[in-house]
């Protein structure tokens, strides 16, 4: 198996959802499943196709209360074909399911180069006799409007007739997670059908509440041959095309099914059916799409692939891949931000959350463009984020911890705990942190792109009303002589109040406050690099006084960070929570990942208890460097040298359940520099974390689109240290012996194609020739300068070399097989 190939063998219907979302193709706008396409949703498959930004609100009764959800809507499956078999002169044989026939053969490969999905199976039905079935389907990269899926049947013994259903399904609902099942999912509404000859289907159909028109037309050719009878079927809510075909040992059936999706939302268009119609009859068949779609995927592979051996480079090229389904050149023109759980699944119902921060790292240095145009839905939302601020009382823009279609806060008001069944408050709305990293990824894309005008304009405007509301929610407290931040919920999320109060909310989460405070430093800073004109502007156009900067400067300088025994604090307080019987509770639970739901079906609360579900005084080894650290710190007034960050370090890592993906993510890169020895465990897990479904189920609704972005980051950035600022490449690499060779090119101010290879003892830097400037690169210990053509070759510290090898980096869910 190479590394480019995922192989799936047999039919298992446990793991069945885990493979369909680990093999979905798409290409940035829409993507689908990998589902097998004679099946329709159950309790093993889910055939689920979703479009970037196609929103849909219902009303669900839920603990005896009227809530209200926006969802990604499920659209209709484009990809359903079915077929059953007779021999001559006999009766037609039921159709083929691959969980009731008699499977020889079943596989599914999974060929990342090409970003296609091929099945191929042998079964013996009944006494008519062994078909083999070879499928290819595609999501077009080079077309982001087209799908098709190509199938070759083959009777090996017998011959008579095969029966072929292409079908357009409009009757879908969202149920792609069990634990909504509760909750409303028919969002498809005013489903109309029809057809066109000789070979062509369509589907039109309207989200119920957004109005989102959403079109689909799909045209069924048998290649070479002509079909026995051929018959268009419009129905109520399916556009059924029927073929009957003859066939015979040697004289296989290829069937080419090629599909055209588009919606209201889609620009240059005057009809979405129209517009399907019209793209559908036009397209070419499938060995044409295919090759221009494998082209549009070799340009992407040489923008972005990462090369590292053994199984963990494999795992990250996978990783890429779903990242670049999710998040390609066509989202640059699309106004829509990060999915969690990418276009792969219904789980965290399609919203955008803070998981950007975990992306854009990566992008900025491939695909600057489609960064940009993730900031600019943020951008398009402040206006909801300065009224969701004033609704409370405050300035600037308060953000939403969860955002869908319009910027509103869509964090669900009750969710619901499958270990009790009951349904609970939840008040994660309250992870306002989220507006920080809204800022931090503004800068970070700012000084990789050399974006000026971008940082000078909605860049600035972003920055500034963000620190606005840093600055007019901290209040001065006398007894401390500092700025408090009260009220709110860090990324750890396992604690959302104190444990006798009332309130939700907790005080002076270091994470948020620390924070907090670069945001205020670098708004300071953008403004006195700003043009006079540029910042009276500026502050005309968003209202802002300048008296009040002195204000930030001080709450800048003097918020308050908690401490307790030469520890950071996860918030004022933590400390006085009882400690946890960790043991006692491994003991009793094959897993403690989600320890909240654990003790609350116990009728307890996790909030009683110095227990984190992820990173969150750690996240600031994530976003910042040693050196940037120290610095955030000693501003603040606190020193925070390399001992009490190792005692933090051992700290958390003690009380940390690992209940999101990205905590295993953060640990890693945060313990390559601070305890390099253990820091693998954490990598490897981050690797696993969607491969081996550590979640326990929760792959099958959706991949972890930021926890796969962050292992790419984690190689890029926190391997090699690697910043963007002061106009250069700043590299601080540290040794990971499973981790001891790497490769991967970079777009950097103008340059195409920055080579960074790491072999031993040895960083090679080289630089594609062109017209640009040198690039100036700066290491601990010196500086040197790049010019185009030239490739720099840099001797490593003996500190950093790591000796190199593979022991310990197989990855235990990685068989020679299967994944």
């Amino acid at each position: 198996m190479s590394d480019w190939t995922w192989e799936y063998e047999g039919c298992d219907p446990a793991a069945e959802r885990l493979r369909e979302s680990l093999c979905t193709l798409g290409n940035g706008y829409f993507a689908t499943r990998g589902s097998a396409p004679e099946c329709r949703a159950g309790l093993v498959h889910y055939p689920g196709t979703y479009a970037a930004g196609c929103y849909n609100r219902l009303e669900s009764a839920v603990a005896g209360r009227r809530v209200v959800n926006e969802d990604l809507v499920n659209l209709p499956n484009w990809l359903f074909l079915r077929f059953r078999l007779r021999r001559a002169g006999g009766a037609w044989r039921p159709w083929f399911s691959p969980d009731t026939s008699a499977l020889l053969d079943y596989r599914h490969t999974l060929d990342l180069r090409r970003a296609t999905l091929t099945r191929t199976l042998r079964f013996r039905d009944g006494d008519v006799g062994v078909l083999g079935v070879g499928q290819t389907r595609l999501v077009h990269m080079g077309d982001p409007h087209l799908a098709a899926l190509r199938t070759v049947f083959t009777a090996e013994d017998w011959s008579g007739e095969i029966e072929i259903e292409s079908c357009l399904d409009g009757d879908v609902i969202n149920g792609n997670v069990h634990r909504y099942r509760a909750l409303g999912g028919s969002h498809l509404t005013r489903v109309r059908t029809g057809a066109q000859e000789p070979d062509t289907v369509c589907l039109s159909c309207r989200t119920s509440t957004s109005d989102i028109g959403v079109s689909m037309a799909a045209r069924t050719v048998v290649a070479g041959r002509s079909a026995a009878s051929s018959e268009l079927r419009p129905a109520r809510r399916r556009a059924v095309h029927r073929l009957v075909v003859r066939i015979a040992p040697g004289r296989p059936v290829e069937v080419e099914k090629t599909v055209a999706l588009h919606t209201s939302r889609d620009t240059a268009i005057s009809d979405p059916l129209e517009a399907a119609l019209d793209r559908v009859s036009t397209a070419p068949g499938f060995s044409e799409l295919l090759d221009c779609h494998v082209a549009a995927w070799e340009r992407l592979w040489r923008r972005a692939d990462i090369q590292v051996p053994g199984p963990a480079g494999r795992v990250l090229r996978l990783h890429l891949f779903h990242v670049l389904q999710t998040l390609s050149p066509h989202t640059a023109d699309l106004d829509v931000g990060v999915p969690a759980r990418g276009l792969h699944g219904e789980a965290y119902r399609g919203h955008v959350f803070w998981d950007e921060l975990f992306v854009l790292p990566y992008l900025n240095l491939h695909f600057p463009e489609v960064s940009r145009a993730l900031l600019n839905y943020r951008y398009r939302r402040l206006p909801r984020a300065c009224r969701a601020a004033a609704a409370i009382g405050r300035a600037g823009a308060m953000y939403p911890w969860q955002s869908g279609s319009d910027g509103r806060e869509e964090t669900q008001e009750w969710h619901l705990n499958p270990h009790s069944g009951r349904w609970l408050p939840d008040h994660s709305r309250l992870q306002h942190h989220v507006g920080s990293a809204i800022a931090y990824n503004v800068w970070q894309y700012c000084e990789a792109a050399g974006d000026t005008e971008y940082l000078h304009t909605r860049g600035a405007e972003m920055l500034l009303q963000i620190a606005r509301f840093w600055a007019d929610l901290a209040v001065f407290d006398p007894d401390t002589d500092r700025y408090r931040i009260r009220g709110v919920v860090g990324p750890d999320e396992y604690h959302d109040r104190y444990p006798d109060s009332t309130s939700p909310g907790l005080d002076d989460n270091a994470y948020t406050n620390v924070t907090a405070a670069w945001v205020l430093t670098r708004a300071l800073d953008l403004l006195r690099r700003l043009p006079a004109w540029r910042r009276e502007e500026l502050f005309e156009r968003i209202r802002l006084d300048g008296d009040g900067l002195p204000k930030w400067e001080e709450i800048a300088r003097r918020l308050l960070v908690p401490f307790h025994r030469g520890v950071i604090s996860q918030f004022e307080g933590y400390d006085d929570l009882a400690e946890l019987d960790w043991d006692a509770y491994r003991a009793r639970y094959d897993s403690i990942r989600r320890l909240d739901r654990i003790l609350e079906a116990e009728g307890d609360t996790v909030n009683r208890y110095k227990a984190s579900k992820q990173a969150d005084v750690l996240m600031l080894g994530y976003l910042f460097s040693p050196a940037e650290l120290r610095d955030l710190f000693r501003r603040l007034g606190y020193d925070l040298d390399d001992e009490v960050w190792r005692r933090t370090a051992d700290y958390y890592l003690r009380r940390t359940s690992h209940g999101s993906t990205l905590s295993g993510l953060v640990h890693g890169l945060v313990l390559a520099r601070a305890r390099r020895a253990e820091a693998w465990q954490y990598v490897r897990e981050a690797l696993e974390a969607d491969i081996a479904d550590i979640q326990g189920g929760t792959t099958g609704e959706g991949i972890h689109l930021g926890a796969m972005a962050g292992t790419l980051d984690l190689v890029q950035r926190g391997l090699t240290g690697l910043a963007t600022r002061e106009d250069a490449l700043w590299l601080d690499p540290v040794p990971l012996p499973a981790l001891s060779q790497y490769g991967f090119s970079l777009r950097y101010r103008g340059h195409w194609g920055v080579g960074v290879r790491r072999r031993r003892g040895q960083l090679e830097i080289g630089v594609p020739d062109s017209e640009e400037s040198p690039i100036r690169v700066v290491l601990a210990d010196r500086a040197v300068t790049v010019a185009p053509g030239e490739t720099c070759t840099l001797e490593l510290p003996a500190e950093l070399i790591s000796p190199d090898g593979h022991a310990g980096t197989r990855l235990p869910h990685d068989p020679p097989d299967r994944p």
